[in-house]
């Protein structure tokens, strides 16, 4: 059982960066396979990046390869999402989520979510 909180979502400019931060309580956080899922209006949820349990492996959506890096700290319990040269498109509400089975791309396979936390991009 886990529970995570996002944070440090907010307006920036096209081409500016922001750094989301999700924290989480729980006693097992190194245990899950950890992800940053983003959903705009009126779109489905999809995935936007997704780490291993030891940070070794991650894997991103082709709309943010080179632009975004996700990370995390399994002594603070953290999971990160560092967002770069940001776009319009990447306006979206950003969750963070926790799978304690798999490392999966699909949100089907995540048990655990954030409330979420909006980020705009102004042009």
């Amino acid at each position: 059982q886990v529970q995570l909180v996002e944070s440090g979502g907010g307006l920036v400019q096209a081409g500016g960066s922001l750094r989301l931060t999700c924290t989480a309580s729980g006693r097992t956080f190194s245990r899950y396979v950890l992800a940053w899922f983003r959903q705009a209006p009126g779109k489905e949820r999809e995935v936007v990046a997704v780490i291993s349990t030891t940070g070794g492996r991650t894997n991103y959506a082709d709309s943010v390869k080179g632009r975004f890096t996700i990370s995390r700290d399994n002594v603070k319990n953290t999971v990160s999402l560092q967002m770069n040269s940001l776009k319009p498109e990447d306006t979206a509400v950003y969750y963070c989520a926790a799978n304690e089975n798999s490392y999966a791309l699909g949100s089907r396979g995540y048990d655990y979510w954030g409330q979420g936390t909006q980020v705009t991009v102004s042009s």
